[in-house]
């Protein structure tokens, strides 16, 4: 009986180092400490005192002058829920719309995951089989090598330099599918697969699977073949709030944590600093939008390596840190020169938020 029981143990063991050296990493230093989430139909919100929090004033200060300077409108911290820190300049107010940009595409990441957890859709089935072929100028073959789980991924190998329209004419076979990281709207793609997965308009599953049931405002705005989300500073937090509970609103769980742990992991092979959709900081290296360089280090040094973040155009920016219970908002006008998503602010900003806590 012995032996039998030790040849058992050793299956046991060896069956678990298999998955998890397969599985994607758990999201480090995840909060298992109560979190705080405002009501749905309020604009209340829970606050909490920085000197209850031992934040440093001087720095606090400090960060205001620097967001004032530095064209922001909105600027939020959440701790644990609750709101630590919340600043608005130049007439914005809480009630005041912004556009997400880029920071917006984690929003369709989420709600692909969604549809994924209700039977929808499989992440790697091929795109074509949920909107047709011939959405691309790629080859049948070609095509059908396109997942949507390489949208999610910015690995679908088309061509990234023919423009934002997503007509087949501008969306060309570069390389296979999965063997190229390359920042391209083409993601937005994954909206017509969940309208025609759900049998609904791509709006109408957002807001009754998402928007609705955290309380978020806001809405999908078309400009030319863009679909771009505005809303209020504090919707944006809400969503922030929402990752980082794991997915979890109150006793609901909105989308499933082991999406989350996938999306907020390297994706890919090219690209360590990018998930889906979402990029991630701690990594060895990262890549750039409209660029193949490969560049060593993290991607922005200052910043805790545990945290992930949803970047937009001009300095429109969600950072989540698991292991500081943060979640930090910024809504704005670009701090300095327009930009795609990452910026020199990152580190700049970094430093000042870094001296407060």
């Amino acid at each position: 009986m012995k032996p039998l029981l030790i040849l058992l143990s050793l299956l046991l063991c060896f069956c678990f180092s298999c998955t998890s050296e397969n599985a994607p990493a758990p999201r480090e230093n995840q909060t298992t400490t109560t979190v705080y989430f405002p009501p749905i139909n309020s604009n209340s919100w829970d606050t909490v005192s920085t000197s209850d929090l031992n934040w440093n004033s001087s720095a606090l200060n400090e960060l205001y002058l620097f967001l004032e300077a530095s064209n922001t409108k909105s600027f939020i911290i959440l701790h644990k829920g609750k709101i630590a820190y919340e600043q608005y300049f130049n007439g914005h107010t809480d009630t005041s719309p912004w556009y997400w940009a880029s920071a917006g595409k984690t929003l369709t990441a989420t709600v692909t995951g969604i549809a994924q957890n209700q039977g929808l859709l499989n992440l790697n089935n091929k795109v074509s089989d949920y909107i047709g072929t011939g959405w691309t100028s790629a080859t049948l073959e070609q095509e059908a090598l396109i997942t949507c789980k390489q949208l999610l991924s910015m690995s679908s190998g088309l061509d990234d330099t023919l423009g934002e329209v997503l007509t087949p004419n501008n969306l060309q076979y570069v390389a296979d599918a999965g063997t190229r990281w390359a920042y391209h709207n083409v993601y937005l793609k994954l909206q017509n697969v969940i309208a025609q997965a759900s049998n609904q308009t791509w709006t109408t599953y957002f807001n009754d699977n998402l928007k609705d049931v955290i309380g978020m405002t806001g809405a999908w705005i078309a400009v030319d073949d863009l679909n771009i989300y505005w809303s209020t500073s504090r919707s944006m937090a809400r969503f922030g709030l929402l990752i980082y509970a794991n997915g979890r609103w109150e006793d609901t769980q909105i989308i499933s944590e082991q999406f989350l742990n996938e999306a907020t992991n390297t994706s890919q092979n090219n690209n360590q600093a990018y998930g889906y959709l979402w990029w991630l900081n701690g990594k060895n290296s990262f890549q750039l939008p409209q660029s193949q360089v490969e560049f060593s280090g993290t991607l922005i040094p200052n910043a805790p390596s545990d945290m992930y973040c949803a970047l937009g155009k001009n300095d429109q920016k969600i950072y989540i840190v698991p292991s500081k219970d943060l979640v930090i908002i910024r809504m704005g006008d670009a701090a300095d020169a327009s930009n795609f998503a990452l910026s020199n602010y990152d580190t700049a900003l970094w430093e000042k938020i870094n001296a407060v806590y």
